[in-house]
């Protein structure tokens, strides 16, 4: 990562924390990725090389800048969704100042249904950074649309345990997943689907 683009994302973690901190309402927060678990992420997206990349939940675009810089490399593709719409303005705007709004398709939403329409082993790598009681309600489209060896990574998942008991519960109990948890940040979970 180049130092403009390092400056860019510092600036937007800034904005994002002060933004969040005027605002009671959590769902009118931005509640961007720590720094911390973006370096965990992009160092993922750059070791795996996925060609098909998913994120649920743009916001307004930091962890989203992340991921695509990490994609560069390899040539993946990147595709997120957000559903709301001043949201995802907001992401493209962050998007062009990085100079990656090319490389990102960015949708306007529900993830729920971009999962079900989805096929079968179609996402090599997801990141969820969603709504989280509805994490429970993805998982069987989750697992489907992920490839042997695709990944899974969930973020909040120290930060916001008591939300997601149903859904780790849920992963843990998976034959056909294996996981582990990254403690840094909110706490990112890796989910790594099966060979088989």
């Amino acid at each position: 990562m180049d130092g403009e683009l390092a400056s860019l994302l510092d600036e937007l973690h800034r904005r994002g924390r002060e933004h969040d901190a005027c605002q009671p309402d959590r769902l009118q927060r931005w509640r961007n990725l720590e720094p911390d678990t973006a370096r965990v992420l992009a160092l993922l997206v750059r070791a795996l090389a996925p060609r098909k990349l998913l994120e649920l939940g743009t916001s307004n675009g930091y962890s989203t800048i992340w991921l695509a810089d990490a994609l560069r490399a390899s040539g993946g593709s990147l595709t997120s969704v957000e559903i709301d719409a001043a949201r995802a303005q907001r992401a493209r705007e962050n998007l062009a100042a990085a100079g990656l709004e090319e490389a990102v398709e960015l949708r306007v939403a529900d993830a729920a249904a971009v999962l079900a329409e989805s096929a079968s082993a179609e996402w090599d790598f997801v990141f969820l950074d969603a709504e989280r009681p509805a994490y429970v309600s993805y998982w069987n489209d989750l697992v489907r649309v992920l490839p042997p060896r695709g990944l899974l990574v969930v973020d909040n998942v120290i930060s916001h345990a008591d939300e997601l008991i149903h859904f780790r519960e849920l992963v843990a109990h998976d034959e056909r997943v294996s996981e582990a948890l990254v403690p840094t940040g909110a706490g990112a979970l890796l989910v790594l689907r099966g060979a088989g």
